[in-house]
């Protein structure tokens, strides 16, 4: 995967991700759900257990009560006390006044009781019949069943409830509350009493308690017994080996046992009032099935989550790597030198804006290689018209000794025939000549270009036959900033040539002034004259931004010196964001701006 692309990278990495999170989702939701269904139904089969044992208990406390009205009748008792085989007139005559006296509300109070019996130890026995076809014991059935009901009751007197039953109908299925009574001669137990209820009404008080299809409940008897079975084939039956122990000694817990093929689970609850245990049974697989359900819904929703999600995924993966292709496309073109742009969809995200910065870098790479070609090509011109200055200046260094040498001359015939006009002009022109001749375009003092304007103006003054003083008001602190040798002087002889073309009046002036703003050191010339007329200031203004040396020809001078050349020797010498600014308008004056940088600015010639 190392050399893989990104595609399949994030692919993997969202399946996996996807993968392993709704696996331990679902896992972990079907393990929890699981055993919150186990606790579920086990909470459910012990409250449906519980109650069930409660309503039995009730149900039975009822008849106990029944019993114990029963066992309050004196001739119930008397007859209990009553010898071996008696058959006479006081057998009958209890027998009327006990049916009397408490088995005639019994059975209208209970019709579900099937049959009373009263059985003595003696030898002695009554039935009484609710509805039902009876018939009355013989002797022997009599001591049979005395023995019988002595062994299955207990001589506590408390109840005991049997699957027992003395009726002659087989069809008609009951459960026996039994216990042992006193007579009236002592308080030992004489004989037993015998309640026979029919089973049907049992089951119907368990009707509203839904066990599902195959869920039912029976009751045993502390000896595994079944005493109650809705299977009536299985009521008397004993509890299988396997199932009698766990049911016979569950506490609050199921427990699960295989029964014909499948397995089953069961809870066991112990009566308080009988001893009896009342168990429910429901198959094991119906019990599961909720959670059988869970484990089918979290496979087939997982699954049909897991497609959505990868489709989800491969798209969201697309949506990342096709613009990042576009890009890598994209930069390979400009690799080899052709600036292509990426379209951009129309919404936006991080991409999306990456593919903007990218299209921005491109063009501003287009522009700065389009400038670097320009610069190139404008430095090369800059070289060019450097030579053709620095060859300018040459030629007016023509045998510059001669030149000086015949101004000595001219001075020294100005000093025999006493002419100290003569003499002015000839040395204010011979410093003006060689500081003019020199073949650099460096810097030079803000003074020494005030002193070299000054020696102009000695010479201009016998030229106008009249004196006049230009005022420079520059402060002491800028005279020995540096600016371009020989500019500040053919600003002021421009002034003179075209701002006053009446003549001069005394109102006049020109006047030179400096300062320092920001990160600029500039020098003007101002004059209140004619000014400039619009369209004449636009061409010179079109001049000075066509950053084009004047030749001699164009300026009308052998020097090449103008206000287009002074505009573009600053240039060369600082820059091309400096130079001379102009601002004029008719009738009002001129001022003209040499703009240079500050000292220490750090400026970069051009």
């Amino acid at each position: 995967m190392k050399r893989a692309g990104l595609y399949p990278k994030l692919l993997l990495s969202f399946v996996i991700v996807i993968f392993v999170s709704m696996t331990g989702v679902g896992v972990f939701s079907y393990y929890m759900s699981s055993s919150e269904l186990d606790k579920l139904i086990e909470t459910q089969m012990s409250q449906i257990s519980g109650n069930a044992v409660h309503h039995t208990d009730m149900y039975l406390q009822a008849y106990e009560r029944s019993m114990i009205s029963l066992l309050s009748n004196v001739e119930m008792k008397r007859f209990m006390d009553l010898p071996a085989d008696e058959k006479g007139y006081l057998y009958y005559e209890y027998r009327k006044l006990i049916k009397e006296g408490g088995i005639d509300s019994v059975f209208i109070r209970n019709p579900e009781v099937a049959a009373v019996y009263l059985i003595s130890f003696q030898g002695n026995a009554m039935t009484f019949y609710n509805g039902t076809t009876g018939y009355s014991f013989t002797e022997e059935e009599v001591r049979q069943y005395s023995e019988f009901y002595r062994q299955a009751s207990k001589p506590d007197g408390s109840l005991a409830i049997l699957n027992h039953s003395l009726l002659p109908d087989p069809q008609t299925k009951t459960l026996t509350l039994v216990r042992q009574i006193r007579g009236l001669s002592s308080q030992n137990n004489k004989g037993v009493l015998a309640i026979e209820l029919r089973s049907a009404e049992l089951s119907s008080l368990w009707k509203g308690m839904d066990l599902g299809d195959s869920g039912y409940f029976f009751i045993a008897d502390e000896n595994g017994e079944i005493v109650y079975h809705p299977d009536p084939a299985r009521i008397g039956s004993t509890l299988q080996p396997g199932l009698r122990e766990p049911a016979l000694q569950a506490g609050e817990k199921a427990f699960i046992f295989k029964e014909g093929d499948g397995e089953r689970m069961y809870m066991s609850r112990r009566s308080s009032f009988g001893g009896w245990r009342l168990v429910i049974s429901m198959p094991l697989d119906e019990l599961l099935k909720p959670v059988q359900t869970i484990r089918t819904s979290t496979i087939v929703v997982g699954a049909l989550t897991l497609a959505l999600s990868l489709w989800l995924a491969r798209r969201f993966g697309i949506s990342i790597t096709r613009p990042i292709q576009e890009l890598k496309d994209a930069m390979r073109e400009t690799e080899k030198g052709n600036w292509a742009l990426i379209p951009l969809p129309d919404h936006r995200d991080e991409i999306v804006e990456l593919q903007k910065r990218y299209n921005t870098m491109v063009g501003r790479l287009s522009e700065l290689v389009d400038k670097v070609y320009q610069a190139e090509l404008r430095d090369q011109e800059n070289r060019l018209e450097r030579q053709k200055a620095e060859f300018q200046s040459l030629q007016l260094q023509i045998n510059p000794h001669f030149l000086y040498n015949t101004l000595e001359t001219i001075v020294c015939y100005a000093f025999v025939r006493d002419s100290k006009e003569i003499s002015e002009i000839v040395k204010a022109l011979a410093y003006m000549l060689r500081y003019s001749v020199q073949t650099n375009l460096e810097e030079i003092t803000v003074a020494n270009e005030l002193k070299h304007v000054m020696l102009y103006m000695v010479v201009l003054r016998h030229r106008i036959e009249r004196d006049f003083e230009v005022d420079v008001i520059v402060h002491p602190d800028l005279l020995l900033h540096r600016m371009v040798r020989l500019t500040l002087q053919p600003l002021v002889e421009n002034a003179f040539q075209h701002a006053f073309p009446d003549g001069l009046e005394d109102y006049h002036y020109i006047r030179i002034d400096g300062g320092v703003d920001e990160e600029v050191f500039w020098i003007s010339v101002e004059d209140n004259g004619s000014g400039i007329e619009q369209e004449q200031l636009a061409g010179l203004r079109e001049k000075l931004s066509a950053n084009r040396l004047a030749d001699a020809a164009s300026q009308g001078n052998t020097g090449g010196i103008g206000v287009v050349n002074v505009h573009r020797r600053i240039q060369m010498v600082y820059g091309e964001q400096y130079g001379l600014r102009i601002d004029s308008e008719p009738d009002k004056g001129t001022k003209m701006t040499m703009i240079m940088p500050r000292p220490g600015a750090g400026a970069s010639p051009g």
